[in-house]
C-alpha cells in the first residue's frame, strides 16, 4: 500500500487552559451552555489505522474509511467516542482494495483510490468525493453537526450536501410518491398504514439509500442508521439536501457510480442479495383475510383447476389460528390441517399461513408460557413486560434482537412444517399496537449485544423477526428453500424475505402507485416486491382488476389480496369475458417463468436489479429523469402497464435500439415515444432485438410435469446481444454446489445470415435433450441452416407469425441461418 505519513497537530490541552474554559460560579446553572447545533470545525488532528483515518477538529472525530475502490465509509462521533461497531444491514464490512492513498494538500486532505478521492478540508471539516478526472459527484454544503438529546442521551446528527441545479434522486424503498425523490421531504419510521394515500409518510419499510443522478453521472448514499431518519431532496432549499437521524452514529457509505446499475450492484456488496427462492414462489398466488373454512379453501382450490388457471399457492390469514394465536389451529374450521395441506399438494397447490409477533397473554398457551419463563419478551425501562393489544387480545412481543429469542422463534415452526405448510407471511412487525401505534420508546432491547431502546431497534424489528422465521425454516425444512414475506424491514431484509407493498386501495391511482413502488424497491436493493392485485380495500372495477392482473405478470411477486369486508375478486369474479383475460396473463407468466427465474438468478449471484426503470437503462438522457410509467423486467422485456381507465391505447416512451412487439413482432427503432393500441385483453409489452427469451409450455402449477422440450423466442439483431438461461432443481440449494445451468447465448446478423452461440456453465442435468427455437424477425428467408458444422434438414418455412422453428440438440454450441 503506498502512502503518504498524516500530518497534524495532536490535542494537547494544559491544566490552565481547562481553568479558562471552567467558569467558577456560585450558580452552576450560569456555567451551562445552551444545547444547540454544533459543526464540525476546523481539522486540527489526523491519524491512520490500516484502511481507516481518523480526523479531529479537538473534540468530535471523523472516520473516513475505504472500503472498495468505489466505496468509502464515513462516521462521526460527537467527543470523539465512537460506538461499537455493527449493523444489521451490512452483516460483515469486509475490505475490498489493495491500493489507496492519503496525501495533504495546503488545503486539504485526500483519500483515493483507483478509482474516486475523498477530500477532507482543513478550515471548515467539509467532505467531498471525486472521480478519477478530479470532477466534484458529491460534497457537503456545511460541515456535519449534531445537537445533544437531553430526554435519552445520544445525538441528533445531520449531514447536508450541496444539492445541483439539475440532480435527481431515487430510491428510499416504498415511498408511494412519484419516483423522482426532488423536492420531497421523507422520513423512515415503520408504521402501519391501513389504506394509504398518495404521498403518505412514513410507510411499513425503511431503507435510508439513495441514488443521486446529476449530468449523467451516478452515485449513491446508504445512511445506515436505524433510529427514525429524515431526508430532505431540495424541498426546503433548492440548493441543499440533507439526511439527519434522532439518534445514533452519522454514518453513511458514499458509493460511486458512474451508472445507476452500478450504484446498487455496489449497494448489494454491502447488504447482500436476494437469495434465489423456490421457483413456486415465482407462479401466481391467491390470498384473502381469510379463507376458511376448509372447505372454502377446497372450493377455490377446485375452481383454479376445472377453470385451468394456473395457480401456485393459497394462503391462510389469521382466521385459520384458535383465537388468533400463532402456531395454532383453529379445529372448528379445520379438523385435520395435515390431510387438507396433504390434498391442497397432491393438486399443485402450496400453502403459506400468516403468522404475526404479538403472542397472547395466555398461562394456558404453550408459546406465551416459554416465551415468558425464558424470559424472551421485551420489557419497558422500569422493568414492565410491553404490553399492547393487537389480534388475539392482550399481548407481549418477542424480542428479536435477541439471537437466542431469534433461535426459539425458529423452532416454533416445527408443527407447522410437519403438517406441510411450504410458506410463511410475518405481518403486523412494524410492529403494529392497536391505539397505540407501536412500541412506546423505552422499550428495552438486547440488540445482539448492542443494547438499545425502541428508538434504536424499532426499524429493524420486523427485519429480524422475518430473519428468525427464515433461519428456522430453512433448518427444519432441510435443504428446501425456505419461502416468506414481510410486511416490515429495513435494509438488507432482502437476505431473508420477499415484501409487498402493504394495505392499499382499490383504485387507479393505486395502481399507478404500485408501478412505481416496485421500480423504487427493487433499485432500493429489495427485488423481491409486489403489490395486493386488485387493491386490499375497496372494491376494484373488473376493468381495474384485469389490468392489475397484467401488472402483475412483472411484478417479481404476484399475489391477489383482499381485505374481508370486501367482495370476493378471484380472477373469475368479474364474469367470462374478463375471466378469459386474467387466464390469459397468467398464463404468460408461466410461459415466463424461466425467463423470471433466470431473472432471479442474475440478482442473487450479480446484483442486478429486476425491475429497471427507464431513467436507470438511459441515464444519459435528461428527459427520462421523470418517466416512471415504463420499466424493463430484466433487461430483456420492456413493460409498459395500461394506467388509466377505459383506455385502449397508451403513449409510451420505447429506449434507444431496437425492439419487437411481443404479440405481433413489428420491428420498431426506439429512442422515441410512441401511441401504441392497448384495448383490454392486451398490454405493449417490448422484447429487446437480439434475445433470446426461454419459455415454459403452460403449466398449471410448477412442475406439473417434465419439461420435454425447451422453448426459446429468438429474436434477431444487426448487432451482438448477449442474453442468459439459469435452470436448477427449482427448490433445494444444490446451486450453491455448482448444481446448476447457466447457459449463455450470442446472437448477431447481418442482411444475409444470423449466428446463434450457445456456452454451458454448471453441474446440472434437465431431462430435456432438445430445445425449440422460433427465430423471430429476420429481414430474409433463410435457405439454409448450418448446427455444428452439419446441414438443418427440417422445415425451414416461416410459420402463421413469421417465425422459423428449429429443432436442435440442447447441448449445441452454433447455429448459423444463411439466406
Amino acid at each position: 500500500m503506498k502512502e503518504q505519513e498524516p500530518k497534524g497537530l495532536p490535542i494537547e490541552l494544559t491544566s490552565e487552559d481547562l481553568e479558562q474554559e471552567i467558569q467558577h460560579v456560585n450558580n452552576p446553572i450560569v456555567g451551562l451552555k445552551p444545547i444547540e447545533k454544533k459543526y464540525l470545525g476546523k481539522v486540527i488532528e489526523v491519524r491512520q489505522e490500516n484502511n481507516r483515518y481518523i480526523f479531529s477538529d479537538g473534540d468530535a472525530s471523523v472516520e473516513i474509511r475505504v472500503v472498495s475502490d468505489e466505496i468509502i465509509k464515513v462516521r462521526m462521533a460527537p467527543h470523539s467516542v465512537f460506538l461499537e461497531e455493527f449493523s444489521y444491514a451490512v452483516p460483515k464490512l469486509d475490505q475490498r482494495v489493495a491500493v489507496f492513498t492519503f496525501t495533504e494538500e495546503d488545503d486539504r486532505y485526500a483519500v483515493s483510490t483507483n478509482t474516486v478521492t475523498c477530500f477532507i478540508n482543513k478550515a471548515d471539516f467539509r467532505i467531498s468525493f471525486a472521480d478519477n478526472d478530479s470532477n466534484i459527484i458529491n460534497e457537503d454544503f456545511q460541515a456535519m453537526h449534531y445537537e445533544e438529546n437531553v430526554q435519552f442521551g445520544g445525538y441528533y446528527v445531520y449531514c447536508t450536501k450541496t444539492c445541483f441545479p439539475e440532480e435527481s434522486f431515487y430510491g428510499l424503498g416504498d415511498k408511494p410518491t412519484d419516483f423522482n425523490l426532488r423536492g420531497k421531504r421523507l422520513q423512515n419510521w415503520n408504521s402501519d398504514t391501513y389504506s394509504f394515500a398518495k404521498h403518505q409518510d412514513p410507510l411499513y419499510r425503511s431503507i435510508p439509500f439513495y441514488i443521486s443522478l446529476n449530468k449523467g453521472v451516478a452515485h449513491g448514499i446508504f445512511m445506515d442508521n436505524t433510529f427514525k431518519t429524515h431526508f430532505d431532496f431540495a424541498h426546503e432549499d433548492a440548493g441543499k439536501t440533507s439526511f439527519w437521524a434522532d439518534g445514533g452514529e452519522l454514518q453513511y457509505y458514499y458509493i460511486h457510480g458512474p451508472h445507476m446499475m452500478d450504484v446498487v450492484k455496489r449497494y448489494h456488496t454491502l447488504t447482500g442479495t436476494h437469495k434465489l427462492p423456490p421457483i413456486w414462489a415465482l407462479g401466481y398466488h391467491q390470498c384473502r383475510w381469510s379463507y376458511y373454512p376448509e372447505s372454502k379453501l377446497k372450493d377455490l382450490a377446485d375452481n383454479f383447476r376445472k377453470r385451468k388457471i394456473p395457480c401456485d399457492a393459497l394462503y391462510l390469514d389469521i382466521d385459520y389460528m384458535d383465537g388468533y394465536r400463532c402456531f395454532t389451529w383453529n379445529k372448528k374450521y379445520f379438523p385435520n390441517p395435515k390431510k387438507m395441506i396433504k390434498e391442497l399438494s397432491d393438486d399443485g397447490f402450496k400453502t403459506v399461513v400468516i403468522i404475526d409477533p404479538g403472542i397472547k397473554v395466555d398461562n394456558n398457551y404453550w408459546v406465551f408460557k416459554e416465551g415468558k419463563e425464558n424470559k424472551y419478551f421485551c420489557r419497558r425501562s422500569d422493568d414492565y413486560f410491553m404490553e399492547g393489544h393487537v389480534w388475539p387480545g392482550r399481548c407481549q412481543f418477542p424480542d428479536f434482537t435477541n439471537p437466542e429469542v431469534r433461535q426459539w422463534w425458529g423452532t416454533l415452526f416445527k408443527e407447522l412444517v410437519e403438517v406441510g405448510v411450504a410458506g410463511v407471511w410475518n405481518d403486523m412487525n412494524e410492529p403494529a399496537v392497536f391505539g397505540s401505534g407501536t412500541f412506546p420508546d423505552d422499550v428495552r432491547h438486547q440488540y445482539d449485544g448492542h443494547r438499545g431502546s425502541h428508538r434504536k431497534a424499532h426499524n429493524v424489528y420486523g427485519m429480524q423477526m422475518v430473519r428468525a422465521t427464515y433461519d428456522g425454516l430453512k433448518l427444519l425444512q432441510k435443504n428446501k428453500r425456505p419461502f416468506t414475506i414481510t410486511r416490515a424491514g429495513y435494509a438488507g431484509v432482502q437476505r431473508y424475505s420477499s415484501v409487498w407493498t402493504g394495505d392499499n386501495v382499490a383504485t387507479w391511482e393505486h395502481l399507478k402507485i404500485g408501478s412505481i413502488q416496485m421500480q423504487r424497491l427493487s433499485v432500493s436493493g429489495i427485488p423481491f416486491a409486489g403489490t395486493d392485485i386488485g387493491g386490499f380495500s375497496g372494491e376494484p372495477s373488473g376493468e381495474l382488476f384485469t389490468r392489475w392482473i397484467q401488472l402483475g405478470v412483472f411484478s417479481p411477486f404476484m399475489r391477489a389480496h383482499s381485505a374481508g369486508d370486501t367482495a370476493e375478486r378471484e380472477p373469475w369474479s368479474f364474469g367470462p369475458e374478463l375471466e378469459d383475460i386474467n387466464r390469459k396473463f397468467i398464463e404468460l407468466r408461466y410461459k415466463l417463468l424461466p425467463y423470471i427465474y433466470s431473472t432471479f438468478w442474475e440478482h442473487h449471484r450479480y446484483g442486478f436489479p429486476i425491475l429497471r426503470p427507464v431513467v436507470m437503462i438511459e441515464q444519459h438522457n435528461p428527459t427520462n429523469h421523470y418517466r416512471e410509467d415504463e420499466f424493463t423486467f430484466g433487461d430483456k422485456i420492456l413493460v409498459c402497464p395500461v394506467l388509466e381507465e377505459g383506455a385502449t391505447s397508451r403513449r409510451l416512451y420505447l429506449p434507444e435500439g431496437q425492439w419487437f412487439d411481443y404479440w405481433t413482432h413489428e420491428s420498431i427503432t426506439g429512442g422515441k415515444e410512441l401511441d401504441v393500441l392497448a384495448p383490454l385483453d392486451s398490454m405493449p409489452i417490448f422484447v429487446k432485438a437480439g434475445s433470446v427469451i426461454p419459455e415454459f409450455p403452460v403449466m398449471q402449477h410448477v412442475n406439473e410435469f417434465e419439461v420435454e422440450e425447451m422453448i426459446f423466442q429468438v429474436y434477431y439483431s444487426d448487432y451482438e446481444v448477449n442474453s442468459f438461461y439459469f435452470e436448477d432443481h427449482g427448490d433445494t440449494f444444490a446451486y450453491e454446489q455448482d448444481i446448476y445451468l447457466e447457459k449463455k447465448f450470442v446472437v448477431n446478423g447481418d442482411k444475409k445470415s444470423m449466428l446463434i452461440k450457445q456456452s454451458i456453465e454448471g453441474l446440472f442435468t434437465p431431462r430435456y435433450e432438445t430445445y425449440d427455437l422460433k427465430i423471430i424477425g429476420l429481414p430474409f428467408k433463410p435457405s439454409k441452416v448450418v448446427i455444428d458444422g452439419k446441414d438443418y434438414t427440417g422445415d425451414l418455412a416461416f410459420d402463421d407469425l413469421k417465425r422459423v422453428r428449429l429443432k436442435v440438440n440442447k447441448n449445441f454450441r452454433q447455429v448459423q441461418i444463411f439466406k
